[in-house]
């Protein structure tokens, strides 16, 4: 896509338009979206906080619980401040190297838990595939490996994003439609051929997306089939503990999977259906998490039921 007219500028700031075409509304839709966001770090900084102090909870699913808490504490922090801040003080203005590290941090954090997620769904294919050796197998360097595997992947995935759009110096507008800094609501406003930032953004995502749901999927193919040899009483109580996890990752991918599919081919869909899925799925896996893990898990349910009391 080739832009060349003497409207074109570098901004030293990008102006974030929020929902458009329902500014007159965005009052009142703060009311859901701050909710979501107030519930979604009381969830996770409870599950992280009883994680930590809990000792008992110091094993190989609840440390990668806490993790994931942790991340989505900092995924839920990457946009909504700014979104409730153009929501109620219409302060919609955004530095533009601001602007690429929210871009960054919205999505290298998407990777992480999309990688830690895969790290779980190996860790449940341990414990039921291979229950006898899982001590051995699952230890404490093996989940700081996988951690900071998930770590160094996200940000060696997302990194070429916000440093590819360091290129362009001249923009058709500094106004983004969108309600943060998303990728390609930002490079469709350059004044260049953006092809191959649109392709290294397809590729990331199916690289993140496609790879990591192939391979949980496949684990869990692996899981039944070691589930279906095993007694009834047995089979009902290592499916108990796959439940939780399975329910976070549809949190998570579902979302992610809607929006990717509007975004490509939903021509026809208001803009305004596209950046409410691009919300949602920020903040729908922040709010469910905790609530999964602690309505499923026993051990976390009963230390928030102390906690509180």
């Amino acid at each position: 896509m080739e832009t060349s007219n003497n409207s074109c500028f570098h901004p030293s700031f990008f102006v974030l338009v929020g929902i458009p075409g329902l500014e007159h509304l965005h009052v009142w839709i703060s009311i859901p979206f701050f909710s979501i966001f107030l519930s979604a770090i009381i969830g996770n900084y409870t599950v992280v906080l009883i994680i930590i102090m809990e000792t008992s909870l110091h094993q190989p699913m609840y440390i990668y619980f806490s993790v994931l808490a942790f991340v989505d504490l900092i995924l839920a922090n990457t946009t909504m401040p700014k979104l409730l801040g153009i929501f109620w003080f219409q302060y919609n203005r955004i530095d533009f190297y601001d602007c690429l590290l929210q871009m960054f941090c919205v999505h290298a954090f998407s990777t992480i838990e999309s990688g830690i997620f895969l790290a779980m769904a190996y860790d449940r294919y341990v414990a039921i595939c291979n229950p006898l050796r899982y001590t051995t197998i699952v230890t404490t360097s093996v989940i700081i490996s996988s951690g900071a595997l998930a770590v160094l992947r996200g940000v060696f995935y997302i990194l070429p994003l916000p440093l590819l759009l360091t290129r362009f110096h001249q923009y058709s507008s500094d106004v983004i439609l969108h309600s943060y800094c998303e990728h390609m609501a930002v490079v469709r406003l350059a004044c260049a051929d953006v092809s191959f930032n649109d392709h290294v953004g397809m590729v990331v995502g199916f690289m993140v997306l496609g790879m990591d749901s192939a391979l949980i999927i496949t684990s869990y193919v692996l899981i039944l089939q070691a589930l279906l040899r095993l007694t009834v009483e047995a089979r009902l109580k290592a499916f108990g503990t796959c439940v939780s996890h399975v329910c976070a990752i549809l949190c998570f991918y579902t979302p992610i999977l809607c929006s990717s599919l509007v975004h490509r081919f939903g021509t026809d869909v208001p803009h305004q259906t596209h950046i409410l899925l691009a919300n949602f799925y920020l903040l729908v896996p922040p709010l469910l998490n905790p609530l999964v893990y602690g309505i499923r898990t026993r051990l976390i349910r009963e230390r928030v039921r102390m906690f509180f009391s």
